[in-house]
């Protein structure tokens, strides 16, 4: 199982929905394969996207089949969105916004120091407690950080803020972005790995 970035018509319409309704949509889909004979699409409660393919089914066969059901993908992620579960209790304010604080400090600093080695500009930073994301990039170049990163591993903040920066190249998740991405963390997919076994945790922790 992988997670692979969508087609280009797909994701630019997700990002534009996301600007659009400020909805938080997920950056690409788990990829199965298995000894099925035919494609198929699913959409989990938690809103991500879930693709099972044939064995040796192209990637550009995939991503037609994703076109295709673009319609229906982005309805019934609505749907998963507008059904979640309601969120953890809130934290006291004076707590959330120490915790705000710091993960203000923190991503400043990295994002200064990534954007310097990746030599990229951005606009303003902003700390949210988003839903389904961890971090996002504006159109305009704006970043923001969910504040519960800050109870990852160092190494995951560091993917997150590379991550985010690499769309002032590449405002997609195409191959190429992901190029970017690792001529600056070579093992970046660790980090891929942890957010998806461990990243609910940060929900918790506290």
């Amino acid at each position: 199982m992988a997670m692979q970035p969508f087609p280009r018509p797909l994701a630019d319409r997700l990002r534009q929905l996301e600007e659009d309704r400020g909805t938080e949509y997920p950056e690409g889909y788990e990829l199965i394969y298995s000894s099925r004979r035919t494609l198929a699409v699913q959409i989990t409660a938690a809103g991500q996207v879930r693709v099972r393919a044939p064995r040796r089914t192209s990637r550009a066969s995939i991503d037609r089949f994703l076109i295709e059901k673009e319609a229906w993908i982005l309805k019934y992620l609505t749907r998963a969105f507008e059904h979640a579960a309601p969120p953890p209790p809130p934290l006291p304010e004076s707590e959330r916004r120490r915790y705000m604080e710091l993960a203000r400090e923190i991503f400043t600093r990295k994002a200064a120091y990534y954007a310097s080695v990746m030599k990229v500009t951005y606009g303003r930073i902003s700390i949210r407690e988003q839903k389904t994301r961890w971090g996002s990039c504006s159109s305009k170049g704006n970043l923001n950080f969910n504040w519960r990163l800050i109870f990852a591993p160092e190494e995951v903040l560091d993917y997150i803020v590379v991550h985010e920066l690499a769309h002032r190249r590449e405002m997609n998740h195409s191959q190429a972005f992901y190029d970017i991405v690792e001529s600056v963390l070579p093992e970046y997919k660790k980090e891929q790995k942890w957010l998806r076994e461990h990243g609910e945790s940060l929900w918790t922790a506290v």
